[in-house]
């Protein structure tokens, strides 16, 4: 079973808009708790999805603790995409569905289309079976890949997850709202029994469920900040939830690095925990964002990354990997360490932003918008 460090970003859910939900007939109103709806986007989400989307691009450029640590990219993603779905999931859970898959899997399918015929011609001897090719089609489990196409798949993981939990939420919903505590608590119980069990499966499947219990408890968090539980919990009451459940995940992988030191990421368990304090606290708050309108410039940038979010997400690894080479044909090396650094960042920047140019637009046609090259 294979552990899996911070990922990303991504995408997450890439809702086109939050509008008011139809309203629900009488029985479902009073058995249901009131939601919390703003009518527009939720700007405040847009800014935590384009945060998350940065900070797993620097942290593959630069991985360091403290990037990973500093802000866990990939719980917040999750608990947006659950709050998302549990809207969608109220309205109709089989649109819903349907709809997050539509918007998903074309992007991955374009990527497919370039980089398995790739490994197929480059040379793929131990390939494995066809029908496992098919992964590249619907995720169910992380796709195959050459070695040399590992930059590429060892992301995919957050998609297959993210498609996972999109087809559980109508059960997980229903659950939640006659159990909430509950179910909230249950990934964090079975996780570290699944870790430490030996189950009849094999590696790919049970890294997929180890990666769905590693961040179910956010995505059911984001249910609760739909249904409005979170802000009847008072704001103290939320940071000092926060505060022990950050501090105490800190102090395991402190007192247990791993192979690679101390790396939160690689600790399924605390990284949950870790995940579940910084949700708690950025989806109870509701700060007015007014101040984005008024800064041109940063409303264009939040806007743009969120429209290209599975974009970024599922290219800016192969864009980093393939710098070093370009960079090293340009003979960046020769201004030194830290200019190098400088060089080979810029031009995967500069790969990313082609990437989104020429084939960003594919998330248009998914979203049933008009493409364009630029969306801000």
């Amino acid at each position: 079973m294979t552990t899996r460090n911070d990922d990303w970003v991504g995408p997450p859910r890439y809702h086109t808009a939050t509008l008011p939900a139809r309203p629900a007939p009488a029985a479902a109103a009073a058995a249901r708790p009131a939601t919390v709806d703003t009518p527009g986007r939720d700007r405040w989400f847009d800014l935590l999805r384009a945060a998350a989307i940065v900070r797993v691009v620097l942290f593959h450029m630069f991985p360091v603790a403290w990037l990973e640590m500093g802000f866990p990219a990939m719980g917040v993603m999750f608990a947006l995409g659950g709050s998302l779905m549990a809207r969608s999931v109220d309205r109709s859970a089989t649109r819903a569905v349907r709809g997050r898959f539509r918007r998903l899997l074309p992007a991955l399918w374009l990527l497919a289309a370039v980089f398995v015929p790739a490994m197929l011609l480059v040379g793929w001897d131990d390939h494995p079976q066809w029908p496992t090719f098919l992964l590249w089609l619907v995720p169910v489990a992380e796709p195959p890949a050459t070695a040399w196409a590992e930059p590429v798949s060892e992301v995919l993981w957050y998609l297959v997850t993210y498609l996972w939990l999109v087809l559980l939420s109508p059960l997980l919903l229903a659950v939640y709202r006659r159990a909430r505590i509950v179910t909230v608590l249950a990934p964090l119980v079975l996780l570290p029994l699944f870790d430490h069990a030996a189950w009849p499966i094999g590696d790919r499947a049970a890294s997929v469920i180890e990666d769905v219990l590693t961040f179910a408890a956010c995505w059911v968090l984001g249910f609760a900040h739909r249904d409005g539980d979170l802000r009847r919990i008072r704001f103290p009451v939320i940071l000092a939830v926060s505060v022990v459940a950050t501090a105490g995940a800190i102090g395991w992988v402190v007192t247990h690095p791993g192979e690679n030191g101390i790396e939160i990421g690689d600790s399924p368990p605390p990284y949950a925990i870790y995940s579940i304090g910084f949700v708690l606290v950025l989806l109870r708050l509701a700060p007015r964002m007014d101040w984005l309108a008024q800064r041109r410039r940063a409303d264009a940038a939040v806007t743009l990354l969120n429209s290209r979010a599975v974009t970024i997400y599922l290219w800016h690894n192969a864009a980093i990997a393939a710098a070093f080479p370009l960079g090293d044909l340009l003979h960046v090396w020769v201004f030194g360490d830290a200019l190098a650094e400088v060089g080979y960042t810029a031009i995967a920047l500069w790969l990313v932003a082609l990437i989104v140019i020429h084939v960003g637009w594919v998330e248009d046609l998914a979203a049933k918008r008009r493409p364009r090259l630029l969306p801000v």
